[in-house]
């Protein structure tokens, strides 16, 4: 069972920068794409960001395209988002997740196995 633990989150201004981090208990952590996804308070959980195994690509939604990088550390077996500019709209819960898929685009959450518990970003305008 791959297990994957989120920190980073927290409360911040509109215009501020956070980055969160995503711990990895799998060996073969290079096997799988990992990505980002949020839930806002009362809506769906919605993607935001995935980076292919290593040597692949990247991909975002247009909402946090320009804003938001995603980078992983094969050695360390984590992932992290670092996000810019942070507006309103990106408070929600915040969660890793890593597919056995075997290449991008993979957007939909039932493309992903394994779930972190989440972390919440809070941004005040």
């Amino acid at each position: 069972q791959v297990q994957l633990v989120e920190s980073g989150g927290g409360l911040v201004q509109a215009g501020a920068s956070l980055r969160l981090s995503c711990l990895s208990s799998e060996e073969f952590f290079n096997a799988y794409i990992m990505a980002w996804f949020r839930q806002p308070p009362g809506e769906e959980r919605e993607f935001v960001a995935a980076v292919s195994r290593p040597g692949g690509g990247f991909d975002y939604a247009d909402s946090v395209k320009g804003r938001f990088a995603i980078s992983r550390d094969n050695a360390k077996k984590m992932v992290f988002l670092q996000m810019n500019s942070l507006k309103a709209e990106d408070t929600a819960v915040y969660y890793c997740a890593a597919s056995s898929a075997r290449s991008l685009p993979r957007r939909r959450s039932d493309d992903y196995d394994y779930w972190g518990q989440g972390t919440q970003v809070t941004v005040s305008s």
